[in-house]
């Protein structure tokens, strides 16, 4: 990644801290330690690309994805980490992937479906985190299913358990900790989508910021900071994105 000039810490942090855009929602990439400071993959990346700007970070923690990406499209964040999504990309320019996470369904164990082939039908509800990945992609994906939209992600299981829907979609690995602590729940096998994480920016930003966002990015993959940030904070189930393809 280039050095960073000052005219690139004045594009990324007009404010002079660089204002990231953290959610909570996702619990893999981000979380409350048990000071209850907000820390994670996320986190790591942020306060990185801030040391390379020489300025401070300054997290802005939000419990939805819905609300972390308005926060950067609204110019209250400078940059955010997000799954990417075409309904997102309309006002955020996003980097190639980081990260690379399941999304899963879970069920109850006396439940009739067996196979993600077997959701989307009539009479079949199917609880998600409103403005989720999973929310977005769902609502594009299912023809026959009815969604309910949980207020968060964390949230998907309750509402799932409370309002006797018949699935809910999420996150593997939340699921999995859900089916672990709760008696009678199961995953079905296999996945119905991949998460791509990204880090972004508002697209009314200058093209340089975002091309060395894309840079930054390709260089924490392929130095092994995303890898070990993961294996730090204990993240199983995901994988590091591969490089992006140039061109």
């Amino acid at each position: 990644m280039p050095l960073m000039t000052p005219d690139c810490t004045s594009t990324f942090a007009p404010t002079g801290r660089l204002r990231a855009s953290i959610n909570l929602g996702n619990p893999i990439l981000a979380h409350r330690d048990v000071q209850g400071e907000p820390g994670g993959v996320s986190v790591d990346l942020a306060r990185e690309l801030a040391r390379r700007l020489g300025v401070e970070a300054e997290l802005a923690v939000f419990d939805t994805a819905a609300k972390s990406v308005e926060a950067v499209r609204a110019g209250q964040a400078d940059v955010g980490f997000f799954a990417i999504d075409p309904l997102r990309g309309e006002g955020i320019a996003f980097t190639a992937p980081y990260v690379l996470i399941e999304g899963s369904y879970l069920v109850r164990e006396d439940s009739p479906i067996t196979d993600n082939v077997q959701v989307d039908r009539d009479g079949v509800s199917v609880a998600v985190g409103q403005g989720s990945a999973y929310d977005l992609f769902l609502t594009r994906e299912l023809q026959a299913a009815r969604i309910v939209r949980a207020p968060s992600s964390p949230a998907v299981v309750g509402t799932f358990l409370e309002q006797s829907l018949d699935v809910a979609a999420g996150v593997r690995q939340q699921l999995e900790a859900d089916a672990q602590r709760l008696p009678g729940l199961r995953l079905l096998p296999g996945r119905f989508m991949v998460i791509q994480q990204a880090m972004g920016l508002a697209k009314d930003r200058p093209e340089a910021a975002a091309r060395l966002l894309r840079e930054f990015v390709e260089e924490m993959k392929a130095q092994g900071f995303v890898a070990e940030a993961m294996r730090r904070h204990g993240v199983q189930g995901a994988s590091v994105a591969p490089a992006a393809q140039a061109g």
